[in-house]
This record gives C-alpha cells, structure tokens and sequence, in this order.
C-alpha cells in the first residue's frame, strides 16, 4: 500500500502532458488548442499544469479536471513512476 496522499504528493503528474479527450467542463482558459484542433491542459512556462494553485498544490478545477486526471490513480503505478522519476519518495 502507497503512502502517497494529497497532503505529500506535490503534484507530479501536474508536470505530464494532458491531451483533453472528453467534455469535463475544463475552463477554457485552461485549455490549449494546436494547429489541428487538439487540445489539451494549458501548461505554464515553467511546465506545470496552469489549474494547479500554486498555494496549495491542489488542482484549483478539481471537479471539473480532465478525464485523463480522473483516470490517474494516486498511488497507483503511474503515480509512483511519476513521483520516482521526480525523486520524490513517499
């Protein structure tokens, strides 16, 4: 069992690319749109996710997130994959 919770986590999968593949009700300024109508979760400059408070490094559109997030399960293998390449250890 992981100990990774919402309260360690610091985001790491903040950082990941998310191709936007269903209607959640993402805020569209939120939202990126390339040159052949993809879009996905707009991403600061340095990289991060621009939903995630930077306060609190909690996802500021939580109910509203992309299915992608949704399916990402904290703790899970790809959670744990994330956090390990960030070197982050729960």
């Amino acid at each position: 069992m992981s100990d990774v919770s919402c309260a360690n986590c610091r985001a790491c999968c903040c950082r990941l690319e998310v191709m936007l593949i269903s209607e959640t009700g993402v805020p569209e300024r939120f939202i990126e749109t390339d040159s052949w109508g993809g879009q996905t979760m707009a991403r600061l400059e340095d990289g991060w996710c621009a939903a995630l408070d930077r306060d609190t490094m909690l996802c500021s559109i939580y109910e509203k997130r992309p299915f992608i997030c949704r399916q990402f399960e904290m703790g899970g293998y790809e959670c744990l994959e994330e956090r390990g390449a960030n070197e982050i250890i729960p």
